[in-house]
């Protein structure tokens, strides 16, 4: 009897066991299976000098289908900010990629002073790499002087270079350095000519067919055949200015900066097809080319996913032309907003609505012209790097009888004539800060710091934390200048630019949509560098290695 109890005992147990795993074997089995889902495609897309109030400024004027679909069906990260100086294009599309800032990857500028080779140098030029597509020297690029991985090459990576990456820019910068070290292929605008789109030895040795055929519809020549007037009746433009204003530039050949622009007449004067990267043509050009990335390289069609990394370049060219609040630019962003709601339509009926995940940002924003907030009264001006350099200099010789002592003045920031200042036993750190005290009395100068303070302090907000996370021991200057708010070195009063660590360059959209994204919006503090990190997560891959970003969890569905 006893013996029997015991059997119907340990019979319980085990069909009590054997009841609870079924219960949670389905449980994990779904668990497993959400871990291994993941899109088929991602889409980075960058828009240059796209300040986030262009987002809401024309903002009952955009389509349901463009930057209206990511605020309805994707996650909206309204406060989101550059955190480093100098918000220049080759950093922004760095240091989003990598989820860093110049202080590890190593792009502090487009171009800067090279202290080693004394010499300016190009943020992706290399000389080892011939170009591939036409028989210009533009080619001669690569990702070498980024020192760090990004998000794209830890995709490739975690899938042993499975899945293909492409970068697509009109300019080469901004395909390049998205696109990482490992990419399958970038590609940017040669503007001579018919008008190309070219690559590097360093991807390929030829074009694929894809892109000679695209290459061979001569599109270029296509889009400048016609004006540029505006998409809607102008006199519907409520939120720019008055179209004939003192604040915007020109076109060579042009008497006033007005619509309609008469570009087959422009052409001649304006760098020929190289004219389309300064119109919202050059956008649509680019559409058309990622469209047919799309295609061409079947991205999106297989068990691994791709990388697909945009950046829309002609909003920079536009704005530095005509300033913020030209009609020009709300044309510029109505236009390129159909142009996403075509493109976000292609990706639903070519890779499937749910099969990918895109975000959208920028690589920094711009100032309003300073000469029209001048005329406003409000705090604003262009700096005198002429006149600064006569000043220090100047200086530098009523101090220690010499004014050889500063070897280049760039990106403000200065760089000390080492050799001189030994062969005269000069103390380099008594003669830069003599250079931090002069410097500060000169016109336009808000702050100055020697890179031995960046290198021995540790700024955890405002200003000089920005200078700080945008200092490269290796590669910056031994004196960085912050110039007062709205104040620029520009040699023109017409038109914008950008620069600085100021909200007016820092403040962009961003956005997520798409597979593993929930809906939503939030208004906190978002830096720029969380993207990389957030899609990592999102893939379940690697961070970049240098990553000092974090995930923005509320993003991740």
């Amino acid at each position: 009897m006893k013996k029997a109890c015991t059997f119907l005992l340990l019979l319980l147990f085990f069909t009590s066991c054997i009841a609870q795993t079924k219960i949670v074997k389905p449980k994990d089995n779904s668990k497993i299976k959400s871990l291994n889902e993941k899109p088929k495609l991602v889409v980075g897309i960058v828009i240059d000098q796209m300040r986030y109030d262009y987002l809401t400024k024309f903002y009952a004027k955009y389509t349901d289908d463009g930057f209206k679909r990511l605020v309805n069906e994707g996650f909206n990260c309204e406060n989101a900010h550059f955190n480093y100086i100098p918000t220049y294009t080759a950093v922004g599309h760095a240091s989003i990629y990598t989820g860093t800032t110049p202080m590890h990857h190593g792009i502090i500028s487009n171009w800067w002073y090279d202290k080693f080779s004394k010499k300016q140098i190009y943020c992706v030029d290399n000389t080892n790499f011939k170009t591939v597509g036409s028989d210009s020297d533009k080619g001669n690029k690569s990702p070498y002087r980024m020192l760090t991985t990004t998000i794209t090459d830890e995709l490739h990576l975690h899938q042993n270079m499975k899945g293909k990456t492409i970068g697509i820019a009109i300019k080469d910068r901004s395909s390049i350095l998205p696109a990482g070290h490992t990419a399958n292929a970038a590609y940017w605008y040669d503007g001579e000519g018919d008008g190309k789109w070219i690559t590097s030895s360093f991807y390929m040795k030829e074009l694929p067919n894809w892109v000679q055929r695209f290459n061979d519809l001569k599109k270029p020549a296509m889009y400048l055949s016609q004006p540029w007037n505006t998409l809607y009746d102008i006199n519907s433009y409520t939120e720019s200015m008055a179209d004939d204003n003192p604040y915007e530039g020109k076109f060579e050949g042009e008497e006033a900066p007005v619509f309609p622009h008469d570009l087959p007449k422009l052409k001649e004067k304006n760098e020929g097809n190289g004219l389309l990267k300064s119109t919202p043509f050059g956008n649509s050009f680019t559409a058309d080319f990622a469209k047919a990335a799309i295609i061409g390289e079947q991205l999106g069609q297989d068990n691994f996913t791709d990388f697909l990394a945009i950046s829309f370049s002609s909003t920079d060219y536009i704005g530095h032309r005509y300033g913020v609040d030209a009609k020009e630019i709300e044309d510029t962003y109505l236009r390129l907003d159909k142009e996403l709601a075509s493109f976000f339509n292609f990706l639903d009926e070519n890779v499937g609505k749910g099969n990918y995940t895109l975000f959208l940002t920028a690589d920094h924003a711009a100032v309003q012209v300073p000469s029209y907030l001048q005329d406003l009264n409000i705090p604003s001006g262009y700096f005198d790097s002429k006149g600064f350099k006569k000043y220090i200099n100047a200086r530098m010789l009523s101090h220690f009888k010499s004014d050889s002592l500063i070897e280049n003045i760039s990106n403000f920031q200065i760089f000390l004539n080492k050799e001189k200042i030994t062969a005269l036993n000069l103390d380099i750190h008594k003669v830069a800060q003599t250079i931090v005290d002069e410097a500060i009395g000169f016109d336009g100068v808000y702050k100055v710091v020697t890179a031995k303070t960046l290198q021995n302090a540790n700024f955890t907000k405002g200003v000089l934390q920005l200078l700080q996370n945008g200092y490269n021991q290796k590669f910056s200057g031994d004196i960085l200048i912050v110039p007062n708010p709205s104040t620029i070195i520009r040699g023109i009063t017409t038109g914008t630019s950008h620069g600085s660590g100021y909200s007016y360059d820092t403040h962009v959209p961003l956005f997520f949509y798409g597979k593993g994204v929930k809906k939503g919006k939030t208004n906190r503090y978002i830096p720029i560098i969380d993207i990389a990190p957030t899609l990592s997560n999102l893939l379940q891959i690697s961070f970049p290695n240098a990553t000092s970003g974090k995930v923005i969890e509320e993003v991740i569905d």
